[in-house]
């Protein structure tokens, strides 16, 4: 093996022992970071089917229960319409139902209602109307002869939350007669749902079609009644299905659950049994965290070795570079040089650096030597120095000269002025690079400071009229392209002049810079544009916006400066500083004939008329035929 081939081994040896260390100590926590996961999974999934068969017994104890209430209701409907409503009717039927009733725990009450929406037979009701109830509005408007379940009410007799099952019966000529109800107590429902064990923060809920919660365990009483109907249980299509399972956050109690829901076939129900997610996945979240404590301090113990490894095969990569590289013709400047100088091997580390570096990148040479020869430079400098860094390694270029920036341990940023040279070995192989790098940071400061000066109004710090005149031909040239639209709002301080004889030039220069500052506020796009014209004359250019559009915006700006409430005595019309404002808007693309000057000349236009109506307004140029000769009369 030749000494080249050595060297090239060597130099990637460390980055490759490194790789794998990074790559083992990956692997193995993403494999035990999936596991976790699937664990975690599998708590879920079995929190479904759990939930999946509590909610399917809970929905059919439902349905058991209300079609027990429709048998009763149903016999007695029966009875009625075969007997009538007599008295001696009404009291058999009503020593009936009462003795169903204290038979079977689960039902709460009978009760008959007359056409009227009176009762006949309720046991401790005194006179009192139900016409108005939902049920019985149903029954007196419809035909239908099926039971209707409405929502959770609170029962007349005893105030409790009652759900109720209805049906209608007829006279003998088939008109209204009146109701046969039937209801079913909440606080049945609730203490029947306490025999499931789903978890200490956990709850099973029936809910009404509609969204009304008609029981819940626990805290029945606090919940029953409540409306979920705005929870995506009721608004999500994707969740309208008979069954399923879902992930929410509670807006009863605001805690993070996994539910299963199931709706009733036969009637307007839905349940709901959900378990608390933090409950759910403690367990198993206190193992996984247990399991993870000890697979970190593995791999931090891999990472340990691997780093011990690497730096010791990089230190002895320095030590047999050195002793290698030692030649005579490695300082090839004068250490007295003001500026840095640097020796670059092809390994992209600095293998000299002149004592200079001190002032120009604030370290001093022994903490660079061995360092990565890039490190400092800016990211978005870094591609193109890179890029011929490479080419010179390459032998595809002998000398460069290059402009970046690059970190100061004091200073922040420095601008930095490299020129680079490539050096060879006797037998013309490229064997590194030779720097010779310069501060400039102040000479760039003051070519930003000179190009902000030729475009930045001083005073006010908007765009001076020379980068107004500028973007308008490019707006304008893009909005022709684009067919879209452009817009211009040129903006004249009122009494300007009368002002500044009034309050004194630095008063003036204020009120400028207030203006400027309320104007710049509107420029809520890239695209905008806000300028001092010249003088007390502002210009605003909106590209892509409507005539409506750049009235908006020029109100907005006029009503600003008039709430600002800058005094000005010699204003009559309003006693403070006010702006009057002209608008125009065009086509560039619908009207050939027409240019930048148009769109300025129909703005000013509008300006001049804003001022001649009195000041402090907006006046709006027409559409696009204001811009031409022919619409100079408006």
């Amino acid at each position: 093996m030749s000494l080249a081939t050595q060297r090239a081994g060597w130099s990637y040896l460390p980055l490759r022992a490194a790789a794998f260390v990074a790559l083992t100590c990956a692997t193995i926590l993403g494999v035990s970071g999936w596991r976790e996961w699937a664990a975690r999974d599998a708590v879920l999934r079995g929190a479904e089917m759990e939930m999946a068969n509590v909610t399917r017994s809970l929905t059919q104890h439902a349905e058991d229960s209300l079609d027990l209430l429709d048998s009763g209701v149903v016999g007695t409907v029966s009875r009625i319409e075969m007997d009538g409503t007599g008295p001696e009717t009404i009291t058999k039927l009503g020593n009936v139902l009462e003795a169903r009733k204290k038979a079977v725990p689960r039902i709460h009450n009978f009760a008959i209602i007359d056409e009227h929406g009176n009762w006949l037979t309720a046991p401790g009701t005194t006179a009192s109307t139900l016409s108005d109830d939902a049920f019985f509005r149903y029954h007196q408007l419809s035909p239908k002869r099926e039971p209707f379940v409405g929502r959770p009410v609170k029962s007349l007799l005893e105030g409790e939350w009652v759900v109720t099952l209805s049906r209608r019966f007829n006279k003998p000529d088939g008109s209204f007669g009146g109701v046969v109800l039937a209801t079913i107590s909440s606080r049945y429902l609730a203490r029947f749902y306490e025999q499931f064990e789903i978890g200490r923060n956990s709850s099973a809920a029936l809910v009404h079609g509609d969204g009304l919660i008609i029981a819940r365990n626990p805290s029945n009483e606090k919940f029953v009644g409540h409306s979920v109907a705005d929870t995506p249980l009721f608004r999500d299509a994707s969740l309208q299905r008979p069954s399923g399972v879902y992930h929410f956050k509670s807006p009863l109690d605001g805690a993070e659950r996994l539910s299963f829901y199931k709706r009733s076939s036969r009637y307007p129900l839905v349940m709901l049994a959900t378990l608390d997610k933090e409950e759910l996945l403690a367990p198993w979240r206190a193992a996984a965290i247990s399991r993870m404590l000890y697979v970190v301090a593995l791999v931090m113990l891999i990472a340990i070795i691997g780093a011990v490894l690497v730096r010791q095969l990089q230190r002895g990569q320095r030590m047999a570079a050195a002793l290698v590289e030692k030649e005579a013709h490695f300082r090839l400047l004068a250490e007295g040089s003001s500026d840095m100088v640097t020796r670059i091997g092809l390994d992209e580390r600095l293998r000299y650096v002149s004592p200079s570096s001190i002032r120009v990148v604030g370290w001093r040479a022994n903490q660079l030597i061995g360092t990565p020869a890039l490190a400092g430079i800016n990211p978005e400098d870094l591609p193109e120095v890179q890029g011929i860094v490479d080419a010179m390694k390459r032998g595809e270029r002998e000398e460069a000269r290059l402009i970046y920036r690059n970190s100061h341990r004091k200073n922040g940023e420095v601008w930095l002025e490299s020129t680079m040279r490539v050096t060879r070995k006797d037998n013309g192989r490229v064997d590194g690079v030779v720097a010779i790098s310069r501060d400039i940071t102040e000479h760039k400061k003051l070519e930003t400071r000179l190009e902000t000066l030729a475009i930045e109004d001083s005073l006010t710090g908007l765009a001076n009229r020379r980068r107004f005149d500028e973007r308008l031909k490019e707006e304008w040239a893009r909005a022709y392209r684009d067919r879209s639209s452009l817009a211009l709002l040129m903006i004249d301080v009122d009494h300007f002049k009368a002002y500044n004889d009034e309050y004194g030039h630095p008063a003036g220069d204020a009120c400028l810079r207030l203006v400027a500052k309320i104007i710049a506020a509107e420029t809520q796009r890239a695209g905008d544009l806000a300028a001092r014209y010249g003088g007390e004359e502002f210009a605003m250019l909106l590209p892509n916006t409507d005539a409506a559009g750049c009235a908006l915006v020029g109100e907005r700006i006029r009503t600003a400066i008039h709430e600002a409430g800058l005094a000005h005595s010699s204003n009559l019309a309003s006693g403070c500083v006010t702006v009057s404002v002209g608008g125009a808007t065009c086509r560039p693309a619908l009207e050939r004939t027409a240019g930048v000057a148009s769109l300025v000349e129909a703005a000013d236009r509008a300006l001049y008329a804003a001022k001649d109506a009195g000041r402090n307004r907006l006046m709006m140029s027409g559409e696009l035929m204001s811009l031409m000769p022919k619409a100079s009369g408006q």
